[in-house]
């Protein structure tokens, strides 16, 4: 699996904290650039006729503005710090009679009160108490109830309480907003999870069924074939019950191995590879052992193949062999059928992680080709069937026993059996193979190939991990 590698710690916040800092010193300049010309413009404390105190507050007034740089890490300190000086200006023009302001009715703090009062209730939630109590008191200074006038009081009670209105208000919304994203999150998991459970249980209810219904009636026809095998009067009936058995029997083993996959939980990796030993001791049918049988049975019916093993069997963990076994029989009944006299090429290939299955025939033969190829005129339906069991299989037996007619021409018969098997089956042959490995965590892939050729490959796990434990014997 590839990871994406993330940002630390402390990198992101170092960011932002970098960020908002450049935004506080940008508003902490803007405003004392703002009080500094309104005050010089006469709307606030500054006299008609300046000296030196006035140029000194003047200054005062700057450091004090200057300190919205820290709202957010210290708001009650700024709070403090323009409350403070507004509190001197007040005392200052009266009782001190130092200033005299030029518009007396104006208001006397400057405006970075209004910023200073958003700070203490959305910075500092926990607390607010305190950051009431000081605000009142901001609030008193800023208005000058004891020298009572209608317009200065509403301003600067206004100017003072927008401020923590406007503060609560966001923080109540960003409260709201965290809220709607942990319950969407939270829908989502348990969406997620709820749909784990209903596919968990839908694959339990199709392993139950089954393991109840299906492998009951398979095993009850192996044991039918194996009586009969045991009582029939002639060996060819005893040859065939004893080739249904065997049949019967694989058939079992793959039943099992596909419900104990769907009884796995899809996420659950072995650990170590804990499925070694030889797969061949199982018996070739279904096994890694039995690739010789099915390119020796190609062969036999007119399409050379050619095996190529590269690695250890025992790497390959029964449910893995008898996936791969798969693969290649499909592979050569879908050669046998649509391209049938080219040759076969199947290559596996053993790794610790994985197992590849390739299984390439060239490009077919023109019909004068096909005319020449001896082995493909002779009655050998039955081997074909044999090696690749099913419906499809059984209708291909059936026509090319039927179009054996003596006397004709091997390859008018050839080219009959030929365009009779292409016919036959679902066409969903690779699709169910597609669907199986993914099972079993594998991939196929299929296509034409450079040369004019087909190619299957398929890629497996080496290890998968099933439940027969759980299963048990059906």
């Amino acid at each position: 699996m590839r990871t994406v590698a993330e940002p630390g710690p402390g990198r992101g916040t170092g960011t932002c904290s970098r960020r908002r800092s450049v935004v506080d010193a940008a508003i902490a300049v803007f405003f004392v650039l703002l009080d500094t010309g309104l005050t010089l413009a006469g709307e606030t404390w500054w006299p008609r006729h300046p000296d030196t105190p006035a140029w000194i507050m003047l200054g005062l007034q700057a450091v004090a503005c200057a300190s919205l740089v820290l709202r957010r890490r210290a708001p009650l300190v700024v709070v403090a710090v323009l409350g403070g000086f507004t509190l001197a200006v007040t005392l200052l023009i009266s009782p001190g009679g130092v200033l005299t302001p030029a518009n007396p009715g104006n208001l006397w703090a400057p405006f970075s009160t209004a910023v200073a009062a958003y700070g203490p209730v959305l910075y500092r939630p926990g607390e607010r108490r305190t950051a009431f109590v000081a605000l009142a008191a901001f609030t008193l200074v800023v208005a000058r109830p004891w020298d009572l006038s209608y317009t200065v009081a509403t301003i600067g009670v206004l100017r003072t309480a927008v401020g923590p209105l406007l503060a609560l208000y966001f923080d109540a919304r960003r409260r709201l907003v965290r809220a709607l994203t942990e319950r969407a999150e939270r829908a989502e998991r348990e969406r997620h999870l709820l749909a784990e459970q209903a596919r968990a249980e839908e694959r339990a209810r199709l392993a139950g069924e089954m393991h109840d219904v299906v492998t009951h009636r398979v095993s009850l026809m192996a044991l039918q074939a194996g009586a009969l095998r045991v009582t029939a009067p002639d060996e060819a009936t005893r040859q065939a019950a004893e080739e249904l058995r065997a049949a019967g029997c694989q058939a079992l083993e793959e039943l099992r191995d596909l419900i104990g996959i769907l009884r796995t939980e899809p996420e659950s990796e072995p650990e170590e590879h804990a499925g070694g030993g030889s797969v061949g001791s199982a018996g070739s049918a279904g096994s890694v052992a039995g690739f010789a049988e099915l390119v020796a049975e190609s062969g036999a019916v007119g399409t050379p193949a050619e095996l190529v093993e590269d690695g250890d069997r025992s790497l390959a963990s029964p449910v893995v062999a008898r996936t791969a076994h798969r693969v290649v029989r499909e592979a050569l009944t879908n050669v046998r059928k649509h391209a049938p006299g080219t040759r076969v090429t199947v290559h596996v290939e053993y790794r610790e992680t994985h197992v590849r299955v390739s299984v390439h025939n060239t490009a077919p033969h023109s019909a004068a080709q096909h005319s020449t190829t001896p082995k493909a005129v002779s009655p050998a339906g039955a081997p074909a069937a044999a090696a690749a069991p099913g419906v499809a299989q059984g209708a291909a037996q059936g026509t090319a026993g039927a179009l054996a007619l003596p006397g004709a021409p091997a390859a008018a018969e050839a080219a009959a059996t030929a365009a009779v098997l292409a016919g036959t089956g679902s066409g969903l042959g690779l699709a169910g193979l597609r669907r199986r490995l993914e099972l079993v965590r594998g991939s196929l892939r299929a296509g034409r190939s450079p040369d004019g050729g087909f190619r299957v490959e398929a890629t497996l796990p080496a290890y998968v991990a099933t439940a027969e434990a759980a299963v048990g014997a059906p």
